[in-house]
């Protein structure tokens, strides 16, 4: 018995990293780009959140764990990819297919519960601002944090409770660059059907409601403006513009994973770049741009001498 449970599949193979030499290069130094671009913005953001005083906030605890989520992550999958192009080996053990799962799936979860409580931070400094600190407090913020790691494992050990039990017996060849419930129950010799329909309604409800809730909240706030200001909306859309688009950039990739059931291969591969990749790394970007503080927080830093940064 090589795998978890009492199947015979010990490995599977990658598709998507099966290429041609020109297309490998290509793909490790794109790979290999973003990678490092994920790890130093989301971690610039980390430092000078912990380090900077005057970003000790409750919006900024709630972006520095984001970043947190984001390396973690794109680190599920991003630095495979590398190794296996590098060595032209594209397979992977049936536990280690498991694992990447489950991380993928409880770093995600976590993503979803941060981007409702930068939603809600959001909610309350614009529509009750003399009682936001009273609101966010320390407790508040932490208790997101808490309720997303809950809600990540939760959300992971549901799906993986059943898929890790269900036989496989023969096909091993997965046409992604990851592993993921929806792919993984497909090579199960079994009726997969109701499996999968299992899966869409756990991850595919549990995203499009999420987004669909964080666009609500968002469209609210800019209501509640519009009525306080008499239809200047202008401060407030700036304000929320940098959460509105990262909220898009993440949701929209996992609502045609998840809620769609066989999506087409080639878009599968486009999304998981956009949603492990792209994404990731556009985070600290967005809210660097949009963010007067963190480009003063920046500006703060640079002029700083270097041993003088951590006494």
């Amino acid at each position: 018995m090589g795998g978890l449970n009492d199947s015979v599949v010990t490995e599977l193979v990658l598709l998507a990293l099966s290429c041609s030499r020109e297309k490998k290069i290509f793909l490790i130094l794109i790979c290999t780009l973003f990678y490092l671009g994920i790890i130093l913005g989301n971690l610039l953001i980390l430092f000078l959140v912990i380090f900077d005083s005057r970003l000790q906030s409750p919006m900024y605890f709630l972006l520095a764990n984001l970043s947190l989520i984001d390396v973690g992550l794109s680190s599920t999958t991003i630095p495979k990819i590398i190794t296996d192009l590098l060595n032209e080996y594209n397979v992977i053990s049936f536990q280690n297919c498991m694992t990447q799962i489950c991380f993928i799936h409880i770093m995600g979860g976590v993503e979803m519960v941060l981007l409702i409580a930068m939603a809600f931070d959001r909610c309350a400094a614009i529509c009750k601002p003399l009682h936001y600190l009273k609101i966010m407090n320390p407790k508040t913020c932490l208790s997101f944090v808490l309720t997303g790691w809950v809600t990540g494992v939760i959300h992971a050990m549901s799906q993986f409770g059943f898929v890790i039990n269900l036989p496989f017996c023969g096909p091993n060849k997965v046409d992604s660059f990851y592993c993921d419930f929806p792919k993984i129950i497909k090579l199960a010799c079994t009726d997969s059907a109701k499996y999968e329909f299992i899966v869409t309604a756990n991850s595919g409800f549990m995203s499009t409601g999420t987004f669909i809730l964080l666009i609500l909240s968002y469209a609210f706030i800019l209501i509640t403006v519009w009525k306080r200001s008499s239809g200047d909306l202008s401060k407030a859309f700036v304000t929320l513009s940098a959460h509105i688009t990262v909220v898009f950039l993440f949701f929209t990739p996992c609502v045609f994973l998840y809620a769609w059931p066989s999506p087409p291969p080639s878009l599968d591969k486009n999304l998981f770049i956009v949603d492990f990749a792209i994404t990731p790394v556009l985070n600290p970007v967005i809210y660097t741009l949009r963010n007067k503080d963190i480009r003063v927080a920046i500006k703060r830093l640079l002029k700083k001498r270097p041993y003088s940064i951590f006494c």
